[in-house]
This record gives structure tokens, C-alpha cells and sequence, in this order.
């Protein structure tokens, strides 16, 4: 049976860093700070452009090119890491926001363009993408690697003076690849890698939101977290009339590296299939795989004053967890005073997933950000993953441009220096629902002073009232007089006024108590409805910290 442990609470680290997302920008902005060493160059830089032995890709050995490259990374993990070389001029490692976001790729300049359904664009580097990856355009004609030219690139408005000091061997920033996912007629962008390992994929009718990552280590650790880096791509030319999209990666870092392969599908939904091959270099104190970063800075369940005309602001509003045992798991996310990590216990769970549940418009008020609008994603591990935990962690936040929550999977097996690991999973964008979930789902969560109005002697701001609303599944059919149950567990605390009722639109059922938690302790509670011995929804999973209300 899955659990709940809290792992640890404090304050933000001093060293811990963090995604920068920037809002307008169509890309993801990343602070790939880690060890010294990854933040400056010297003489025994090195680069990792060198070719492969064979890199041609032939029917008869489809994993050929994989194979290499895995054979690359393992060759990396047994020496000591060095950075990659840069050769970025300071006019472009020092441009502005607004100089960046006024250098456009010219689509005419496209890769395989009238090739194929899929179109590759490049992104410039400099301002916060001072790190080069390399691009190789890996065919069965061979492997060259895309050299940077000026020309494929407008500078406009506060640009213009940039125009011209890109060296030509200077490399790209990452690339986004174009599609015809909503209509025939135009070719959207719905995936991007740029920044780290950090990547973006989006379906029909959505817009970029929460981040999936390679790799997360160290994660909200007070030694501070490491931000392993794709160093290089490999991009197949898909046939003209082809639907799927394979890429290749290798990961670098200063205690692991890795080799990738990435199957994209876009549609509805759009998914990604991921193999990763992993080795590491040094003992690694907490492994994160298949990580999902993303957005969380007020919401409905929100307990203090926000100035803002908007009732809710976050990319993701829960995390849910498909666990082991068929349980599925919502806790609603939450911008604390201080850090907090908490995880989720299971064997070989069938799947998680950040999600942005909430799609009403009228719930955000936000004509340009278009919260309703962000995707969900769905990891769901393929093979033996064993034991391990769903980390959660919530860092606190006072501007929605900072990406603050974050999830992935620890395996209880450490890994260690000269040992690998191999991970294969799929990610989904999705919106507010997985096909494959039964049941009722948690609607909403409210929480507020637990007073009556009018009372004389009212109790303490630490007492709560908690409204958890759910709809779906077999709810909707039921009749006020059917005698629902709410089973409700907690570590500590008392819980008075336990109820089940149905609201007025006759499909949406409420669970309301009252909790007194004791002094300073936090409470952990798990509830869901039942019908005599039947579980009719899946379980509200929440942690109430005292310190939510000061």
C-alpha cells in the first residue's frame, strides 16, 4: 500500500537553484547552475562534437546509432568531468531579455522544410544559453553536424546590433520542432529542447506550461542540486508522409552521464516515448527520473491573501499517482512559506503526472497567459522500476515567473560511482483527464477558518474547515439519500464534523470537516467516498502545515 512520508521541511537552501521561466518567452529559461565547474571554461575544456564510429542509421541495425552513442556516454563516465567549450562573445552572453526575444529564426530556413510533416527550428544562443549543443543531422548519407550561420536568423528592434557577432562555430542554444498538430493548413510548435535537459511537448489546442527534464539530481538537497545538460542531438529525417519523430541525446554532468532516445507522436494526445541509459560517475545521493517541472503560485485551497485580480495563477494545480496496488492518488499542489518535500511509497507504480485539472477560464481571469489552456503530463513506467517513491516538492514563490514545484521518481537503489541504469517510460500531454481513470475525481479543495459565523466565542485560526469536492464516475448517478461514507486517516490531530452531502447540481459531492491540529505538528491525511464496502472516487491525498495561516 502506498504511503505517505514526508522526507523533509526547511528552508530554501542557499545553492539550491531553480527554472526561471520568463513569461512571453515561447522558450524555457534555465539556471544551469551546479558545481563550479560547470559555470566557467578552461584549458582542458573539451568539446563533445567529435564524431561517432559509424553514426549511419541502417534498416538492419536500428539501434546502431543508439548503441553508439551509449557507448560514448559510458566512455565519458569513466574520466572526470570537463565543461563543454564555449566561444560565446560577451555581447551575446550579456543581451537582454527583450534583445533575446528579437532574434527570429526565419522558418523559410526551416530544416526539412517540403521534406517532411515535421520542421525543425533552431535557437539562437546567448543570454541565459551560454552552453552549446550540438546538433547532427544523422541520415543513412551519414552524420554532419549543423554549423551555425547568421543567416538563418532576423535581429530586429534592440537585436539589430547583434547582427554579425556569432562566431560560426559558436553552436545553437536548442531547437523546436513544428508540426501540423491543430490544422493542415499551418505547422504548430509543440516541442523544445533548450536549457539543461529540460524539455516542453504540447497537444492539440494547448500552450506550453509545466517542463519534463532528462534528469534531476540531488534535487532540493542543502549540498545543492546538479543540472545535467544534453551535451548533443541526433535528429532523424523522418520519411515525407512519416507521424512519429526519433531523436537522440547525450547527457553530461559532473556525476553522471547518458544516453537517450526520444519517439515523439503528436495528436491528441501527443506522447513521447523515452529510453534512457544512464552512468554514473559518482555516487549519487538522490536520483530523480523522469522529473516534471512546473508552476504553482495560488490557487483555490490557497489559505493566504494574494493582491492579485486573478483567482488563480499556477500551470499545475495536483499531483496524481497511479499506484501499484490501483489506487489512484490526487494531492493538491500548494505555495508554501518555507520548502517542503514529500513522497509517495510504491513498487513498480503504473504511472504519475503533474496536472492542470482546473480548465475554466472563469477561474483565472487571464486574457495572455491562458492558464486553462497548459497541458497535463503522464509519466508511465515501462519494465521493472521496483521500490522507490513519487518525490513532491514545493518551493515558495512570490512571482508566478519562477517554476516551484517539482516531481520525479526515486528508486530505493542508490546508483553508484561506475554502475548504469536503465529507464524506459512514456509522457502524455493530456488535459484534465486520463481515459484510463475510473471513478469520481477530487473537483476542488477549500479550506478556511474553522469558526461558525456569528460564534461568540470563536475557536483558534489554527482550527480548519476543508471542503473537498467530487465529480465523476458512478456520483453523478446517485441520489441524496444513497448513504456515501467518507473514510478519512491522519497521522495526528482531530477531525470533528465529518460529512458527505450532494450540491445542488445534483453530480458534484462534497466531503467537509473540521480539523484541530496538535501544536505545531503537521497533519497528513488521505480520504475518499465509499458506498458501504465500495470505494467510489479516488483519494484526496493532503499535508496541512501550521504555519500555512501565520
Amino acid at each position: 500500500m502506498m504511503c505517505n512520508v514526508i522526507t523533509r521541511t526547511g528552508k530554501l537552501p542557499n545553492r539550491f537553484t531553480y527554472t526561471v521561466w520568463l513569461l512571453g518567452l515561447l522558450c524555457l529559461g534555465v539556471i544551469t547552475q551546479g558545481t563550479q565547474a560547470q559555470q566557467s571554461t578552461s584549458a582542458s575544456s573539451v568539446s563533445l562534437a567529435a564524431p561517432l564510429a559509424d553514426p549511419r542509421v541502417a534498416d538492419e541495425e536500428p539501434n546502431a546509432l543508439f548503441n553508439a552513442i551509449e557507448a560514448r556516454a559510458k566512455s565519458l563516465a569513466q574520466n572526470d568531468f570537463k565543461p563543454v567549450e564555449t566561444n560565446i562573445p560577451d555581447e551575446l552572453a550579456n543581451m537582454t531579455y527583450d534583445q533575446y526575444r528579437s532574434i527570429h529564426f526565419r522558418p523559410e530556413a526551416s530544416l526539412w522544410r517540403g521534406e517532411s510533416l515535421f520542421e525543425i527550428q533552431l535557437f539562437h544562443p546567448g543570454f541565459l544559453y551560454r552552453e552549446p549543443v550540438v546538433l547532427h543531422m544523422a541520415s543513412s548519407e551519414g552524420d554532419p553536424s549543423l554549423k551555425f550561420k547568421q543567416d538563418f536568423f532576423n535581429y530586429v528592434g534592440q537585436a539589430e546590433a547583434l547582427a554579425g557577432k556569432a562566431p560560426e562555430n559558436i553552436g545553437f542554444a536548442g531547437f523546436r520542432v513544428h508540426y501540423p498538430l491543430n490544422t493542415n493548413e499551418y505547422k504548430d510548435e509543440f516541442l523544445v529542447f533548450q536549457g539543461a535537459s529540460y524539455f516542453r511537448l504540447v497537444g492539440p489546442g494547448q500552450v506550453y506550461g509545466l517542463s519534463a527534464r532528462g534528469l534531476a539530481i540531488d534535487t532540493a538537497e542543502s549540498s545543492g542540486e546538479e543540472f545535467p545538460v544534453f551535451r548533443e542531438f541526433w535528429l532523424l529525417k523522418p520519411e515525407p508522409t512519416q507521424t512519429r519523430l526519433v531523436l537522440y541525446a547525450l547527457l553530461d554532468s559532473p556525476s553522471v552521464t547518458g544516453a537517450y532516445r526520444f519517439e515523439v507522436t503528436p495528436g491528441a494526445p501527443t506522447e513521447m516515448a523515452v529510453e534512457a541509459r544512464l552512468f554514473a560517475r559518482k555516487d549519487i545521493k538522490k536520483l530523480g527520473i523522469a522529473p516534471l517541472t512546473s508552476m504553482f503560485h495560488h490557487g483555490e485551497n490557497t489559505t493566504r491573501f494574494v493582491d492579485d485580480f486573478r483567482p488563480e495563477v499556477h500551470d499545475s494545480d495536483g499531483l496524481l499517482v497511479a499506484a501499484a496496488n490501483g489506487e489512484w492518488i490526487w494531492r493538491p499542489l500548494s505555495n508554501h512559506r518555507a520548502l517542503r518535500v514529500s513522497s509517495l511509497s510504491d513498487e513498480n507504480p503504473r504511472g504519475f503526472g503533474l496536472l492542470q485539472r482546473d480548465r475554466d477560464f472563469n477561474h483565472y481571469l487571464d486574457m495572455e497567459a491562458d492558464y486553462e489552456l497548459r497541458p497535463s503530463l503522464w509519466v508511465m513506467p515501462l519494465g521493472d522500476w521496483g521500490k522507490g517513491r513519487v518525490e513532491l516538492v514545493e518551493i515558495p514563490t512570490d512571482s508566478e515567473v519562477n517554476d516551484n514545484i517539482v516531481a520525479y521518481w526515486v528508486p530505493e537503489k542508490a546508483l553508484k560511482a561506475g554502475e548504469s541504469r536503465q529507464f524506459s517510460y512514456r509522457l502524455r500531454s493530456f488535459d484534465q483527464h486520463l481515459a484510463e481513470q475510473g471513478g469520481a475525481r477530487v473537483l476542488r479543495t477549500r479550506i478556511g477558518w474553522g469558526a461558525v459565523p456569528g460564534q461568540s466565542n470563536p475557536p483558534p485560526h489554527s482550527k480548519r474547515q476543508f471542503a473537498i469536492d467530487f465529480r465523476g464516475g458512478e456520483l453523478e448517478n446517485l441520489s441524496a439519500d444513497v448513504p456515501l461514507e467518507a473514510e478519512l486517516q491522519k497521522n495526528s490531530g482531530t477531525i470533528t464534523d465529518l460529512m458527505v452531502m450532494r450540491l445542488p447540481d445534483q453530480k458534484t459531492w462534497r466531503v467537509s470537516f473540521k480539523l484541530e491540529p496538535e501544536g505545531n505538528n503537521l497533519v497528513d491525511m488521505r480520504m475518499f467516498i465509499k458506498l458501504r464496502d465500495q470505494r467510489l472516487t479516488e483519494v484526496w491525498s493532503y499535508v496541512w502545515y501550521p504555519d500555512a495561516i501565520q
